[in-house]
């Protein structure tokens, strides 16, 4: 049995009041996620016994950066990311938190060098630590679902994660995104905001949580609770940022000089489009330019689907629309969608089938990987490789594609949202926070809907 909101008569209709799963759904849930957690460790077993070496931890599908920038950013020698002074061949390519968790964790790793032991130990403590951000993430999304507590399963069991959750520290920014939008869903839109902006100092997605956000309350009239939260999402990545941008302006920047002038790489569908010549800045131009008008349109959606569309429906979109037009597409971005998948659409076939192709595609990611680390010895004599991976990537952007239009379906058609069957309410939300029960006030036409204006401060 699982525990189910109740109606709030002080609330507007539609509005519940939230529960946290039963004792035996959390106990479920839990051990569900402990088995999971050991088939990831075991999945990186031959790397934390034999060494993280070219082309061993790619042939074996073991790679971690944890373990490579150990050694590689002088964390091994006792530098602290963005604080001491490091060759500009060691500065960490990555958001501050990343750089302070990174930074906290080797402090903790006994002696001095870059032996295997040690290089063991820091993958072991971050290892533990990404585990217990899914742990968390398993339980918020229990708490997101509304009455469909058991969904939360489908983390705990995702292959997806299982596979990469060792890859780097992306679970950090799930959990710190997930958690925003469940204060969100709480009517906690100041809380919110400061986990947003703590999650985009970590990754930089969570800040697309703001753009359904703003949606939302623009079309229930809630303006000022918006602007509540991108105040604090604001404050906080700047109290989080500032620091750093005064004392190593060009360690923090490396970050965002990177991610602007990288060239095409793993599995991007700009991969398509080398032959044209451009660099990677304008592909930057062509994947943000795109992304903006994928953006403009989930705008439109939401205020011109007949019915208002849940909160989670249009982060997934959002976040899926970035995924499929950037320049890269690491194995464990996956896990960024995960949760808000299960949130926005918990059909359990669609979920398997998207996980059996994202399998197929870290696979596939890694044996390239191994041929290229290996100067072409793996796989050599034959294009069994290649094939592989490009049949891959098609697969992934193919069904995250297929999901994506299955998700603006159900927007337009409410009552195949099984989250909505449930909830006995047509415009049923569990994370609709401060706007839910209320009127729309600014819709626009389109779809059927009935046009409205009237939009306040």
């Amino acid at each position: 049995m699982t525990s189910t909101p109740t109606e709030d008569p002080t609330s507007p209709p539609g509005a519940t009041t939230p529960t946290g799963p039963s004792g035996r759904m959390l106990t479920l849930l839990m051990a569900v996620t402990v088995l999971a957690a050991l088939a990831a460790v075991a999945s990186v077993q031959w790397c934390r016994a034999n060494g993280w070496s070219d082309p061993g931890q790619h042939i074996h599908m073991c790679y971690s950066d944890f373990s490579l920038l150990f050694t590689e950013r002088g964390l091994a020698d006792g530098r602290f990311p963005f604080v001491d002074s490091v060759p500009e061949d060691q500065i960490m390519e990555y958001p501050v938190l990343i750089a302070v968790v990174a930074g906290l964790t080797s402090m903790l790793v006994p002696g001095t060098g870059h032996g295997p032991e040690r290089t063991l130990m820091f993958f072991d403590i971050n290892m533990l630590l990404v585990i217990a951000c899914w742990f968390a993430v398993v339980v918020i999304t229990a708490l997101s679902a509304g009455r469909r507590r058991r969904d939360a399963l489908m983390v705990a069991l995702a292959p997806g994660i299982i596979l990469t959750i060792s890859v780097n520290w992306d679970m950090w920014a799930v959990f710190l995104g997930g958690f925003a939008l469940l204060l969100w869903g709480r009517s906690r839109p100041v809380w919110a905001g400061v986990l947003i902006g703590l999650g985009t100092a970590m990754k930089l997605y969570p800040l697309f949580f703001l753009g359904a956000i703003l949606v939302l309350c623009v079309r229930t009239g809630r303006i000022r609770s918006a602007a509540a939260v991108a105040a604090a999402a604001t404050v906080t990545w700047l109290v989080v940022n500032v620091p750093f941008m005064l004392t190593a302006f060009e360690q923090w920047s490396l970050f965002y000089v990177f991610s602007s002038e990288r060239e095409v790489s793993f599995s991007s569908m700009w991969l398509a489009f080398q032959w044209t010549g451009l660099d990677g800045s304008d592909f930057s131009t062509l994947q943000n330019g795109l992304f903006l008008l994928c953006c403009l349109g989930i705008a439109w959606l939401g205020w011109a689907a007949p019915t208002r569309p849940r909160t989670a429906q249009l982060c997934f979109l959002i976040v899926a629309s970035f995924i499929l037009l950037g320049k890269v597409y690491s194995p464990q971005f996956v896990m960024w969608l995960i949760p808000l998948l299960v949130l926005a659409r918990p059909r359990v076939t669609a979920f398997v089938v998207w996980q059996a192709a994202e399998v197929l595609h870290w696979a596939s990611v890694w044996l390239m990987s191994a041929k290229i680390t290996s100067g072409g010895e793996f796989g050599a004599g034959h294009p069994g490789v290649e094939i592989f991976y490009g049949t891959g990537i098609v697969l992934h952007m193919a069904t995250l594609i297929w999901l994506m239009v299955l998700v603006v379906r159900e927007i337009l058609r409410p009552e195949l949202d099984v989250v909505r069957a449930e909830g006995h309410h047509p415009a049923y939300d569990p994370l609709a926070g401060i706007t839910s029960g209320r009127d729309d006030r600014f819709v626009v036409p389109g779809l059927g809907s009935r046009r409205s204006m009237t939009l306040r401060w």
